[in-house]
């Protein structure tokens, strides 16, 4: 029994001694942790004491220092102190995902290759972000990380340019309690937002919003004067493109006059030529008549003078006076269709040439007229074509062609004026000098007189 006892009791001892060594070497362990965190602790707030004394008593320059340190660590992968250029390298690569971080890469070391802790915190309060006003940092919010949703509570925490470190470092108390983001994709966005914002300065969309306001009103009053002024330039061009119609008609108006005014002197000279043949069987007619009359007086008188009859003789007498009577009659109408004077021969060929001659002048006149009409319509056509392309109206509007083709028209229509003007005054003339002159000098087609008739 002693010796089960002793047994029992030894056991019992070795088992109170385990766990007071367990409990012993816990509270050790707990002890030390609870050291080591505020050594820690200590550590971070001596470095920043000695790096910046002004800002160290500050709590929340405090929390912003020390998520510069933890982002000076994350890319300090030897745990030297210092950030090298390949380091720096990788981070950009492999964290901010930069395919080409050559930009990033030179802003972020400048002229110094090592970048410690202190030079990162430098860089940072020499930032524009670190200044930057909670509304600042709202517009940040939304032009470039694109998470509207969470302005009011940004504007609620009054987040200014100072807290962006602390929003560039993995924080789940900052990200998903005080900032009540439970989208894991936001929270990670809007770190590496931040991430890129405290190491390489304020993004483009933020960094120019003056200049870009500025360009943009520009932008807005040239566009505004650019619209109104191709409305001033489209109203004139339709304005002149509208007078151009209008002398274009007026164009067309003088050459179906001068149609008019041909049809007129060709169905005169139709006219003219029947009656010439008209009169010419009529006088031919007339002769054959007088012939026949003639002819039988002269019957009449052989037959008188052959009988012997005194009553028969009367007779046949009576017979020949009277065809004789008949024979001056037609000859006396024949008289009084002719003119008083009957111009001779050679002053009717003169006349000839020089109807001829002024025709072929006025020919000459008349082609060049139609010339220009062409000229000036090809032109007006090639303005309506212009004006139907992109660019056509401001470009008519521009240019001299409008003013030329206004030009063209107008000089062919003087010239159509002027052919008309001659052709009316040609016909008119010739014809009274026919009538004076009692034959016919104005022909369709009248062949060219011998040289010998001008000499």
């Amino acid at each position: 029994m002693d010796v089960c006892a002793r047994l029992a009791l030894w056991l019992l001892w070795g088992l109170l001694l385990h766990q007071g060594q367990s409990l012993s070497h816990s509270h050790s362990e707990k002890n030390t942790g609870a050291s080591s965190g505020a050594t820690s602790e200590e550590s971070t707030e001596a470095e920043f004491c000695r790096i910046d004394k002004p800002l160290c008593h500050s709590e929340d320059e405090k929390l912003s220092f020390e998520a510069v340190r933890n982002i000076h660590k994350l890319m300090d992968d030897d745990a030297n102190g210092d950030v090298d250029v390949e380091e720096s390298d990788e981070f950009l690569r492999e964290d901010l995902n930069y395919h080409d971080p050559t930009v990033k890469h030179s802003t972020f070391h400048g002229e110094d290759k090592l970048i410690s802790v202190e030079d990162l915190w430098k860089a940072w309060k020499a930032s524009e972000v670190y200044n930057w006003t909670v509304d600042e940092v709202i517009q940040w919010l939304i032009t470039y990380v694109e998470l509207p949703q969470y302005e009011e509570t940004f504007r609620k925490l009054q987040l200014t340019g100072h807290a962006m470190p602390r929003l560039a470092v993995t924080n789940t108390t900052m990200t998903g309690t005080v900032l009540k983001m439970t989208d894991r994709s936001h929270r990670q966005k809007l770190q590496l937002k931040a991430l890129d914002t405290v190491l390489f300065g304020p993004p483009l969309l933020t960094r120019h919003n003056h200049l870009k306001d500025f360009m943009l009103v520009v932008s807005i009053v040239i566009g505004v004067g650019g619209c109104w002024f191709a409305y001033i330039q489209n109203r004139y061009s339709k304005e002149h493109m509208k007078k151009m119609m209008k002398d274009l008609e007026g164009l067309h108006r003088a050459e179906q006059s001068l149609h008019d005014l041909q049809e007129r002197l060709h169905k005169a000279q139709e006219e003219h030529r029947t009656v010439e043949v008209e009169k010419v069987h009529l006088e031919k007619k007339l002769r054959d008549e007088i012939n026949l009359a003639k002819q039988e007086a002269q019957r009449l008188k052989e037959l008188r003078e052959g009988t012997e009859n005194e009553r028969s003789r009367q007779k046949y007498a009576e017979e020949e006076l009277e065809q004789v009577r008949e024979a001056l009659r037609k000859a006396e109408k024949e008289l009084e269709s002719h003119s008083s004077w009957y111009a001779p021969e050679a002053l009717q060929k003169w006349l000839q040439l020089t109807h001829e001659v002024e025709v072929q002048y006025y020919n000459i006149k008349k082609q060049n007229a139609e010339r220009q009409l062409l000229v000036a319509k090809e032109g007006a056509e090639k303005i309506k074509k212009k004006r139907n392309t992109l660019f056509g109206t401001f470009h008519v509007a521009h240019s001299s062609s409008l003013d030329d083709v206004d030009h063209k028209i107008l000089t062919a229509k003087q010239a159509l004026s002027e052919v008309t003007a001659a052709l009316r005054e040609r016909l008119h003339r010739w014809q009274q000098i026919e009538i004076l002159c009692g034959f016919q000098i104005m022909r369709l087609s009248m062949p060219r007189l011998p040289m010998v008739a001008i000499g």
